[in-house]
């Protein structure tokens, strides 16, 4: 099964506010909308593991972080991003990080 952090993205609610209008609609059942939203998990996981070679340096205070499922949280405060030449200064980010590496549970196909 593939993370489900995406769903909250600009795209993963543009998708889910139109799967529920098609469901609303009777165009869909709701098993459908939920293996759509499954494969988009996939697809976007997938996708930004293979496709994505951008890197960018971070730095800045450690607010808290915690360590829960196999999942680790992080807030930083005072944060500076670093691309090459661009430099982007916030106040405060959280950022969620989740093991890539696929388990032989996670290797079924669909």
């Amino acid at each position: 099964m593939a993370y489900q952090l995406y769903r909250n993205t600009t795209l993963g609610n543009s998708l889910q506010e139109s799967l529920d209008e098609l469901i609303q609609t009777q165009q869909i059942t709701p098993q459908l909308a939920l293996q759509v939203l499954l494969q988009f998990d996939k697809a976007i996981n997938t996708a930004l593991a293979n496709r994505v070679r951008n890197r960018v340096n971070f730095k800045g205070s450690l607010n808290t972080y915690r360590f829960c499922d196999n999942v680790w949280t992080f807030v930083l405060n005072d944060v500076e991003f670093r691309e090459v030449t661009d430099l982007v200064k916030v106040d405060k980010v959280k950022i969620v990080a989740c093991d890539g590496k696929k388990t032989a549970f996670e290797t079924d196909v669909v």
